[in-house]
């Protein structure tokens, strides 16, 4: 693609996510949404192949009706109340509708079919932006409304896309779809707890995305996207291999990592808010996602096919990226220890 044709897309992107995280009129939000789907569908697209423009097509189609029903709601409840103000949203059928449009545009369960295909079918750079700054704008949104949203319904979705994400991802053996499960499951984590402490789920959203730039990252670098090359990976930069193997087992939530401090104050607060079963039920399904981030440390480190076919080691990488993957790897692993600190910041 075109580099200057590459910025304006980023900008736009960019552009998208600020107008709508920091609009308090719904028809700014709703711009802002349109202006990320229409910069993100020419980086979806750009390789031309056949799968790519349908990912594109199914991106498109999917995020057109979400816009439509967030744009539905706010005329709804400005109709019943006379406000156009975000966090105005005060009538159930609005609210309802909201919380359906912002799960299709997340990728929730029921509305989670189009993520997995569309990820898939874009580029490693490509599929980075749509499970971290994508998400930004209708998570911002969530926050925005979070006291007016129904407990009961919002608590069914999480569960549901918790236990979906684990399942379905257990039978992939393409690395991007399982990607797009582990995204799922990690916003269903996000979504149980928005009304009772919206704090926390931003704080999921940040940690989850560092740790999902990370792991895109890495596979940009060592350029692999099935777990069969995956298995081979590790002679290009062997370290890069090992720092993966750690970043997976962070995002799976394994203790002495960063990944364990949003699910352990995410299970602490549903405790406080008398939600022990829920707690239990979402740490429970959580097991399953752990075992394809067990599957993918095991094919990144310590398989060894019989096979092996000899790479020379890449001693001189894109020392930009190199930087980069280096500062986020260890953030994602060694933030633990220092959470009171950033819990004192969020």
């Amino acid at each position: 693609m075109n580099p200057q044709a590459n910025l304006i897309f980023i900008i736009s992107l960019l552009l998208g996510t600020t107008i709508t995280i920091s609009s308090n009129h719904w028809i700014m939000a709703w711009t802002g949404l349109e202006i990320n789907t229409l910069a993100i569908l020419p980086l979806i697209s750009k390789s031309h192949h056949p799968r790519a423009i349908e990912a594109a097509t199914k991106y498109f189609l999917t995020q057109s009706a979400a816009s439509a029903l967030v744009l539905f709601s706010s005329m709804t409840n400005a109709w019943h109340t006379g406000q156009w103000d975000i966090t105005q949203l005060t009538h159930p059928t609005s609210s309802l509708i909201l919380t359906s449009a912002i799960a299709m545009k997340l990728g929730l369960v029921p509305f989670h079919f189009w993520f997995p295909e569309v990820l898939q079918g874009s580029p490693l750079t490509t599929g980075l932006l749509l499970s971290t700054i994508m998400k930004l704008p209708p998570i911002a949104l969530l926050y925005m409304t979070s006291h007016s949203l129904n407990p009961t319904l919002l608590t069914t979705l999480a569960i549901l896309s918790t236990a979906l994400g684990g399942w379905m991802g257990l039978n992939q053996t393409q690395i991007r779809k399982v990607l797009a499960f582990s995204s799922i499951s990690h916003l269903g984590w996000m979504a149980v707890i928005i009304i009772y402490n919206p704090k926390l789920t931003l704080l999921n959203f940040y940690l989850y995305a560092m740790m999902t730039a990370t792991i895109f990252l890495t596979l940009n670098t060592i350029k692999v996207l099935k777990l069969s090359t995956l298995m081979t990976a590790w002679t290009k930069i062997p370290s890069l291999n090992a720092m993966l193997l750690l970043t997976l087992l962070s995002l799976a939530g394994l203790p002495p990592l960063t990944g364990f401090l949003p699910k352990w104050l995410i299970i602490q607060e549903l405790t406080k808010q008398d939600m022990a079963p829920t707690a239990t039920l979402i740490s429970l399904l959580s097991l399953l996602s752990l075992f394809f981030y067990l599957r993918l440390a095991y094919c990144t480190t310590i398989t060894l096919p019989p096979h092996t076919t000899n790479h020379m080691k890449q001693w001189r990488t894109n020392k930009s990226t190199s930087i980069m993957i280096a500062i986020l790897t260890t953030m994602s692993v060694l933030l633990l220890p220092i959470s009171p600190m950033i819990l004192t910041i969020v």
